[in-house]
């Protein structure tokens, strides 16, 4: 028999006390470690995969088995869908998916392994240039890292936060640990970005949801507000 996910267990209770410190520091600093060839490889392929496309792109950051990528290519069909995730075993999964795809999935989504501390620095180059137009990013069920020394492994208190700001300020996250949705909408209030949390409703649109919500944890999820992005 399959065991059911293990809740959160943690050290931290609230959001970390040194958050805010953390976000305003790499507000303020330059990101310069070296881009990992193996990202650059993804990224370029990404971008001769886009060619000269112009219309929307929504990037699924954490993908996984790409389940979720699927879910956004019928969710948005006129609009390009990109998967990352850095692990190949989980990536070697979504042939699998997509094969099991409820309905039938059209050219419009891809995934690429790669570092997204990375990834998100190429493409906010490629955004800057005005060379693609990234309408949403998802992080659904990142790694919460829920450890209270490990409050820099999270996406919020990392330097590469603000390339991933710098690709679109409409972000949904979600994620079955409430304190990181808060501590994520802190740091996009530092940033003067404006967001509402609330329970996940309706399907599933990831295995970790399904197990999730299947053992009857409450799951979360993170949205920006329109007037929060100046894109």
């Amino acid at each position: 028999m399959e065991k059911s996910p293990r809740e959160i267990t943690t050290n931290q209770t609230g959001i970390h006390e040194d958050l805010v410190d953390i976000v305003n520091k790499y507000k303020h600093s330059q990101f310069k470690k070296p881009i990992a060839q193996h990202t650059q490889e993804s990224f370029d392929a990404a971008v001769e995969w886009l060619g000269n496309w112009q219309g929307d792109v929504i990037i699924d950051a954490c993908c996984g088995v790409g389940e979720s990528s699927l879910v956004l290519s019928q969710r948005y069909p006129n609009a390009k869908i990109i998967g990352v995730d850095k692990s190949v075993a989980r990536l070697d999964k979504h042939s699998h998916y997509k094969q099991q795809a409820k309905q039938s999935v059209d050219d419009n989504v891809r995934v690429f392994q790669a570092d997204l501390n990375d990834f998100w620095r190429l493409m906010a180059e490629q955004v800057k240039v005005a060379k693609w137009n990234i309408s949403k990013q998802c992080v659904f069920y990142p790694n919460p890292y829920p450890k209270k020394a490990q409050v820099q492994k999270r996406w919020h208190a990392s330097p590469s936060f603000i390339a991933l700001l710098a690709c679109s300020k409409n972000i949904e996250v979600r994620s079955n640990w409430l304190v990181y949705l808060q501590e994520f909408q802190l740091a996009l209030e530092l940033q003067g970005v404006k967001s509402e949390i609330a329970e996940v409703s309706g399907e599933p649109i990831t295995p970790f949801e399904r197990k999730y919500t299947e053992s009857g944890q409450t799951c979360w999820e993170l949205q920006t507000l329109a007037d929060g992005d100046d894109r």
